[in-house]
C-alpha cells in the first residue's frame, strides 16, 4: 500500500551522484552539443538533487526537428488504430508506475503526493481517451451541388510539432500535447520546463517502451531563449504548441504568425468566478479555492458585487492569509471592485 512519505534525498557531496539525463533524440539518449548541464534541486530541499539535464542549444533543436522529420514519412503512414493502440499501451504502463511517478513529482516540483498523483492520473486518462479517437478520426461527407460529384474530407496529420511545457502540471500538460499529436501522425520535440523535466522525461520513456517509433517524439531540455525560440523559429515545423505566458505568448504567436505555422497557446489570463444568490458558498469557496490555488500559482481573485460573492472574498481571504506557510511570500488577494459594507 502506497504512503505518503518520500525517501531520503539525494545530497550532493554524499556517496550517492545525482543521475544524468541525456536529450532523447532519435530514439537515443544522446548528450547536448553545448556540452553544458544544470542541476534540477528539490524546492522543498535544495540539498536534494534530482538530476543533471542537458542545458541544450540550437544545434540540438535542428537534429530533434530533422529526427522528428525523418520519422513523419513513416509515421504519417501507420494506421490511425494502430498509432492509437501503441498509447493505449503506454496508458498501461503509466498505471503501473503511477506511484514512482508521483513521488519523483513531489521532489521535482512541490505538490503533495495526493496531487502529483493526480496529475499522473490526468495522463494516464488522456491516454486512454486518445487511444478510443484512434478509431474516431472522422472526416465530414457532404452533398455536392455538382451532378456526379461526391464531396468529402480526410484528415491528414500537419508534420513536425514544437512543443513547450509549464513546471506546475509537468506530466499532464504535456500528455495533452504530445498524445493527441502522435494519434493525428504528427512528430514531436518537446521542451519541458527547466524546473521540473523530469516528469516529462518518464512521460516520454514510458511512450519509448510502449513502442513509439525512433524520431516520433524527442525531448530536448534547455531554457528558453537557447531552445524554445530555435523551436518556433524552425522552417521545418509546422505546429508550436505553448503553455506559459502571456509575453511569451507573444512573441512565439508572433514568430509562429510569419510562416503560418499552426499555433496554440495557453497563456496567463484567469477565468472570473461568478457566485449567483443561489450558490452553495461551502462549494463556491471550494471552487474558488481550488481554481485560485489548484494550479499552483498561488494567485486568487474575486470580484465582490453583492453580499454574497463579498462573503466568498472575504473567507477565500482570510483562509489563504492564514493558511499559507509563513516561509512563502505574502499573498495579495486583490478585488477590482471594494467590497460592499455590511448591512448596519
Amino acid at each position: 500500500m502506497a504512503t505518503d512519505t518520500l525517501t531520503a534525498p539525494v545530497i550532493m557531496g554524499t556517496a550517492s551522484r545525482p543521475k544524468i539525463y541525456r536529450n532523447f533524440i532519435d530514439g537515443e539518449w544522446v548528450e547536448a552539443s553545448t556540452g553544458e548541464t544544470f542541476e534540477n534541486r528539490n524546492p522543498a530541499d535544495t540539498r536534494d538533487v534530482i538530476g543533471i539535464f542537458q542545458r541544450s542549444g540550437k544545434a540540438d533543436v535542428e537534429a530533434a526537428v530533422d529526427a522528428a522529420k525523418r520519422a513523419f514519412q513513416k509515421w504519417r503512414l501507420v494506421p490511425a488504430p494502430r498509432r492509437a493502440e501503441i498509447v493505449y499501451r503506454a496508458a498501461e504502463m503509466l498505471m503501473e508506475r503511477k506511484e514512482d511517478y508521483a513521488r519523483d513529482m513531489t521532489r521535482e516540483m512541490g505538490k503533495i503526493l495526493k496531487e502529483t498523483r493526480g496529475d499522473v492520473q490526468e495522463a494516464i486518462d488522456t491516454a486512454y481517451y486518445m487511444a478510443g479517437e484512434g478509431r474516431r478520426m472522422f472526416g465530414p461527407t457532404t452533398p455536392s451541388e455538382l451532378p456526379n460529384k461526391f464531396a468529402m474530407a480526410v484528415r491528414t496529420p500537419i508534420g513536425v510539432c514544437a512543443m513547450i511545457t509549464p513546471w506546475n502540471f509537468p506530466m499532464a500538460i504535456p500528455s495533452w500535447k504530445l498524445l493527441p499529436a502522435i494519434v493525428c501522425g504528427n512528430t514531436c520535440v518537446i521542451k519541458p520546463a527547466q524546473d521540473t523535466p523530469l516528469s516529462t522525461f518518464n512521460l516520454v520513456r514510458t511512450l519509448a517502451d510502449a513502442g513509439v517509433p525512433k524520431g516520433v517524439i524527442n525531448i530536448v531540455t534547455g531554457f528558453g531563449s537557447s531552445v524554445g525560440t530555435p523551436m518556433t523559429e524552425h522552417p521545418e515545423v509546422r505546429a508550436v504548441s505553448l503553455t506559459g505566458s502571456t509575453e511569451v505568448g507573444r512573441i512565439v504567436g508572433t514568430t509562429a504568425a510569419k510562416t503560418f505555422k499552426h499555433c496554440s497557446l495557453e497563456l496567463g489570463g484567469k477565468n472570473p468566478m461568478i457566485v449567483l444568490d443561489d450558490a452553495n458558498l461551502d462549494l463556491a469557496i471550494e471552487g474558488g479555492l481550488w481554481g485560485g490555488f489548484g494550479t499552483t500559482g498561488q494567485r486568487c481573485t474575486a470580484t465582490p458585487r453583492h453580499s454574497k460573492l463579498a462573503m466568498v472574498w472575504m473567507k477565500l481571504s482570510t483562509w489563504a492569509q492564514r493558511s499559507m506557510p509563513a516561509s512563502l511570500a505574502p499573498i495579495s488577494i486583490t478585488s477590482k471592485w471594494a467590497a460592499p459594507k455590511a448591512p448596519s
